[in-house]
């Protein structure tokens, strides 16, 4: 199937571009996606090194997503499932946290390990309520504040602060100081409760090929840098300007900020991820593990090739090591310092493990410090003739990001039409 004249340009093929494609397309207005790489999905692909697939950085599919159940078939993808906890290494060795609804015959371990106290398990109880009742928009009607201070008003103790809540929402959020805005703890609370916690069988970049598959082949331009943008035309980065009724920028905050001019900047939180290959996996079970002790450079680690067998190469196990921030040691100081840190862990053994890639991922997600999501969703029309998308004008998610990208491609049929 061959593309008219695009009457929109849509720079970047992330999430937020590719559905905005697909809106237009059902609305039958041509359109060509400009993408700077080699291959579409922006922050969410994945690559093959040694037979290992490696996600960009440790990523998850929250099945719940409203968003992700409307575009995505599920089935298709293959959903692997994680374990509906975590287990958590604090003082010596690892304590086990689960989700009482989802797994009713853990829940004892949960009740008496260390991981805060029994009120902490009751206020958690309150919390998910709290998180599940009502509609998604009515959870954004809630007053907002910073994480941290919004789990304190509910009583939590500062153990269970320092041991589940900094280092797994401080994962979700790449922000183990918690500053992060309370609207995405109550968002992905909920999502977590009423849904799984996923990856596709052939990895993460499934999920934006699936999305690929409904636009026509020709739609698509990779290996095109765009250098500017303003309403209506895209400068390239060869020189050559390309004109349409409307422009949309659906890149990641920061580079929309030096596309088009005056855009506010976008701060962002970056993370970096260390794989290794094993003979063997340090655990039996597609569980999250998290360091309950704020010492060392791990956040949080977790086995794919347990979850999904098919990210291994053989009978390897792939190790996925999750470094909140980008630190300023080389690579190779880096790696030294997590293998001293996983021998804590796991012994010596992890002298053997193999290196595959280091992932240094600058602007992961938007900061979201509140008042940034009141309102949750931010203008994308910027003027006629130009637009922008992406998860920072949403929830910094998958859902986010999809969501921003079908709301401007709503906006413009109105415009065009």
């Amino acid at each position: 199937m061959k593309v008219a004249d695009p009457e929109v340009l849509i720079v970047g093929g992330g999430l937020a571009g590719l559905c905005c494609g697909i809106e237009l397309q059902k609305s039958h207005i041509p359109f060509k996606i400009l993408e700077a790489d080699d291959q579409i999905g922006g922050r969410v692909q994945t690559d093959v090194v040694d037979g290992f697939l490696l996600d960009r950085g440790f990523q998850v599919l929250l099945s719940a997503y409203p968003e992700c159940r409307r575009m995505l078939d599920y089935e298709a993808l293959k959903l692997r499932r994680f374990y509906p906890g975590a287990l958590i290494w604090f003082k010596g060795r690892f304590h086990r946290i689960t989700d009482p609804w989802r797994q009713p015959f853990s829940a004892l371990k949960t009740v008496f390990s260390p991981i805060g106290t029994l009120n902490d398990k009751i206020r958690i109880s309150r919390l998910r309520r709290k998180t599940t009742s009502g509609t998604l928009d009515s959870l954004f009607e809630h007053p907002e504040t910073s994480t941290l201070l919004a789990i304190k008003e509910m009583g939590f103790s500062d153990g269970m602060i320092d041991r589940f809540f900094k280092p797994f929402f401080g994962g979700v959020f790449l922000d183990r100081s918690l500053e992060t805005s309370s609207r995405m703890l109550e968002f992905t609370f909920r999502m977590f409760s009423t849904g799984n916690t996923v990856i596709p069988e052939q990895g993460m970049g499934q999920i934006p090929k699936q999305l690929a598959s409904h636009i026509p082949s020709d739609a698509i331009q990779t290996q095109t840098a765009v250098r500017t943008v303003k309403p209506h035309t895209v400068e390239l980065s060869c020189g050559e300007v390309l004109s349409a009724n409307a422009v949309v920028v659906a890149t990641e905050g920061h580079r929309s900020a030096k596309l088009i001019d005056g855009f506010p900047e976008v701060n962002g939180r970056s993370a970096t991820c260390l794989y290794f290959a094993a003979d063997k996996s340090p655990v039996s079970e597609p569980v999250l593990i998290l360091n309950g002790e704020n010492q060392g450079v791990i956040n949080n680690l977790c086995v794919p090739s347990v979850v999904s067998p098919t990210y291994s190469a053989g009978n390897s196990a792939l190790i996925s090591v999750t470094v909140l921030g980008n630190p300023d040691q080389d690579d190779k100081v880096l790696e030294e310092s997590v293998r001293e840190h996983l021998s804590e862990w796991f012994g010596l053994d992890v002298r053997y493990w193999q290196h595959l890639r280091t992932y240094r991922i600058q602007h992961a997600l938007p900061q979201v410090h509140p008042p940034a999501l009141t309102p949750p969703q931010r203008p994308i029309k910027l003027e006629a003739g130009l637009y922008v998308c992406g998860d920072h004008r949403d929830t910094p998610s998958v859902h986010g990001a999809m969501v921003s990208g079908r709301r401007t491609a709503e906006v413009i049929v109105k415009d065009l039409r």
